[in-house]
């Protein structure tokens, strides 16, 4: 399946017949928080050509689904996620998913006209629809003696993995080879964590399925169908108790209509699963922490699209951590990120009510701290005006209780939506932006037997030392980079001791027609001293993108990952790439755009790289490559690499 990109304004009012002109053309700034700009590839009509505003679809959907999906009901996702689901997924969740009961009177005919509606598919009498199934492994087990490692997101967020687990030396990177590739079909993006565990990899997908492949073949072990696109990293559950099949770990991951599961990791059957927020904006994109039997799931949203509507009245969404209990999915408490529930402030120029304090989405994975007895996250913009403390920052929050301890901001006066990104448009709040929120997470490292340190990056460019037994005191602020609105620093750094690797995006897109200086850019990779703020070195990455390839950029959006000697890193150019960790010394690149076989017999490439970042586990080190978001390449695969025997 050849990839190709065809780019879209996906704002809400769309769903009106209030199409702008020129959109499919016209250059637009995006943001990290909304999915304003998504792709389509080969299994489905160019959505271009594709007219929404006489599709018949259109008044099936306005009479059966638009009540509830117009963002006035709760726990009903808002049209602007729908029209970015899997056309897969959307027609399973009327035909026998979540929405069956309220689809039963519609016939199969009329389902699949709602389905093409909502997602601009053409499904072609639903052959699009018939899921592509991997492989299944015929014989092998999962390796017990290899259990779930409390590296990476979920576990650790300083994504280091040591010796004892990466089993992969500097000397021996520059001779790792592809071992398998897995394509995953009618994806144009793949930005799921994937976990190594058991001599298996578990990876999420843009159409809701969750995959357990065998780490030597690609094989899949089981499969799992959620609601829709599964954007979080998938964490295994560990224990001191040995694991058998009378005593699985489970495998706990969100998918992005805000819906939290929890399987069985050795057979992929639901043990439960629950809706984290109510919000129909809501969403989950940060992978949740486990700790000790309890998860702390951060949740996010998209408010700030429909508040492109000056008729929408913005905004009553409020980011929050949700502590649940890992073996039933009790709700233990939640922390809202704004603690006051939003009211009117004011009236737009058109009498539409303003709602405020809002916003404060939770992009990230939390960080515990185990020493303090707290919980670390960051935090996103205000959707409305006026602006908070509580955004653009850095909250504690007592694990056990879910009482904030202290806050520290890092950007105030900051209050944007999608509005902004359009003239004179009256929901836009007055301080427009910058948008700059903490979409990484948070790094706790030990500079001493009785001094630790918390790191933070910034879309800014600015990577912050904090002082977590002094109510997050800057204790240093080191200006990497120039920083933009895509990042700075925009999904995850590394820590390796005291050595910090902080990944640059930098991307030259332009905010209000004349925002960033290309000059002044610096995407690659760099190093921090962690004890003092020193800039160790700097890797700025040449661009070797295409000549005409607009979609193509140098910068690390992506989070990165270490290893005693080198940190790995998908670059926005389709590369991914190893650095020395003493000087920056390129140990190891390769293309994943090439177009290839996957070992599921679906053909795919790679592409850009962002919101999910390598694993490295048991001499493997396992990407997810494409993201077709955002001006960047889209790509739909899982790539599997190891030096051979």
């Amino acid at each position: 399946m050849s990839i190709r990109v065809t780019f879209l304004l996906l704002f809400s009012f769309l769903m009106a017949g209030c199409e702008p002109s020129d959109t499919d053309s016209a250059p637009v700034s995006a943001s990290l928080e909304p999915e304003v700009l998504a792709s389509t590839d080969d299994m489905q009509t160019g959505a271009a050509d594709f007219d929404r505003s006489t599709h018949p679809g259109k008044g099936l959907y306005e009479e059966n689904c638009s009540g509830c999906h117009d963002g006035t009901v709760s726990r009903a996702p808002h049209f602007s996620w729908l029209e970015m689901m899997n056309a897969s997924a959307v027609y399973q969740a009327m035909s026998d998913g979540v929405m069956s009961v309220q689809a039963e009177a519609l016939p199969d005919e009329d389902k699949m006209l709602i389905t093409e509606y909502v997602t601009r598919t053409t499904l072609n009498g639903g052959a699009a629809l018939n899921l592509i199934e991997p492989p299944m492994c015929a014989a092998g087990n999962f390796d017990f003696a290899a259990p779930p490692q409390a590296v990476n997101w979920g576990h650790d967020t300083n994504r280091y993995s040591p010796s004892t687990v990466a089993r992969l030396t500097v000397p021996e990177i520059p001779n790792l080879e592809l071992k398998w590739a897995f394509a995953f079909p009618d994806a144009f993006r793949a930005r799921s964590q994937p976990t190594i565990a058991m001599g298996t990899v578990f990876v999420g997908s843009q159409d809701g399925r969750v995959y357990a492949l065998d780490l030597e073949t690609g094989c899949a072990r089981w499969t799992f169908r959620a609601s829709a696109e599964v954007r979080t990293g998938i964490v295994l559950s560990v224990s001191e108790a040995p694991i058998t099949a009378d005593n699985p770990p489970l495998a706990y991951f969100g998918d992005i209509i805000a819906r939290f599961y929890a399987v069985n990791a050795l057979t992929g059957e639901l043990v439960w699963s629950m809706k984290a927020d109510e919000h129909p904006s809501a969403t989950l994109t940060g992978t949740p922490a486990f700790y000790k039997g309890t998860l702390f799931v951060p949740v996010s949203s998209l408010e700030v699209i429909p508040a492109a509507d000056p008729a929408y009245e913005c905004c009553t969404f409020r980011g929050s951590v949700l502590a649940l209990e890992g073996g039933s999915g009790s709700v233990l408490w939640r922390h809202y990120s704004i603690p006051g529930e939003p009211s009117e402030v004011s009236r737009t120029s058109v009498g539409t009510r303003v709602l405020a304090p809002s916003g404060g989405p939770i992009w990230s994975s939390p960080t515990v701290d185990q020493k303090r007895g707290l919980i670390y996250v960051g935090t996103g913009e205000n959707y409305s005006s006026p602006p908070d403390g509580n955004s653009d920052a850095i909250l504690a929050i007592d694990m056990a209780t879910g009482i904030r301890v202290w806050t520290r901001q890092s950007t105030s006066g900051d209050a944007w939506n999608v509005a902004c990104m359009m003239k004179d448009n009256p929901n836009c709040p007055p301080e427009d932006g910058p948008d700059f929120d903490h979409g990484s997470s948070i790094l706790l490292v030990e500079l001493d037997k009785d001094k630790d340190i918390l790191l933070a990056g910034h879309k800014n460019g600015t990577v912050y030392g904090l002082d977590p037994d002094n109510n997050g005191e800057v204790l240093w602020a080191t200006d990497v980079a120039r920083g933009s609105i895509q990042g700075g620093v925009h999904f995850g750094m590394s820590a390796a001791d005291t050595q910090l690797y902080v990944p640059i995006n930098d991307m030259n897109n332009t905010r209000n027609g004349d925002f960033l200086d290309p000059e002044k850019a610096r995407p690659g990779m760099h190093s921090i001293d962690a004890r003092t703020g020193e800039l160790l070195w700097s890797k700025v990455q040449p661009n070797v993108c295409f000549e005409k390839d607009e979609f193509c950029d140098p910068g690390i959006s992506a989070p990165v990952t270490s290893i005693p000697g080198a940190v790995f890193a998908g670059h926005l150019d389709g590369f991914v790439r190893a650095y020395a960790s003493e000087n920056g010394e390129l140990l190891w690149e390769f293309d994943t755009r090439p177009e290839r076989v996957g070992v599921n017999g679906v053909a795919g490439s790679g592409g850009s790289m962002s919101g999910a970042g390598p694993a490295v586990v048991d001499g493997h080190v396992v990407v997810n490559s494409g993201y077709g978001l955002y001006y960047h390449q889209p790509g739909n695969l899982l790539m599997v690499f190891a030096v051979p025997e």
